[in-house]
């Protein structure tokens, strides 16, 4: 996954960082935006694709653990200035990876 979104104009600048409220499995920045990137992989498409997977409370979650590391992020990597945020998804399916950009709303 960070592979693909270099490869597609980002620079990832943390991974798999974890707390109480939850994971975070990328984060990076395209521009002057941070993402908070979920990882997703299905490999059977029964019960929906690997999007389809990051429903309502795991939506929460990531919310939750991307308001704990905002603070540190903004001051290590934007000089202490709050970046506009989007949540992203790259999602794993039969196909391929496939980036799917501002995936949900906080």
């Amino acid at each position: 996954a960070a592979h693909h979104l270099e490869t597609h104009g980002a620079h990832i600048l943390a991974a798999n960082l974890r707390c109480r409220a939850g994971e975070i499995d990328l984060v990076a920045r395209e521009g002057a935006l941070l993402l908070f990137i979920e990882v997703r992989e299905r490999r059977n498409p029964a019960f929906g694709g690997a999007a389809a997977s990051v429903n309502r409370p795991k939506q929460a979650r990531l919310i939750r653990a991307a308001r704990h590391f905002l603070p540190r992020l903004v001051q290590r990597h934007f000089g202490g200035t709050a970046p506009a945020c989007r949540f992203d998804v790259v999602a794993f399916e039969a196909d391929g990876p496939h980036w799917i950009r501002d995936a949900f709303q906080a």
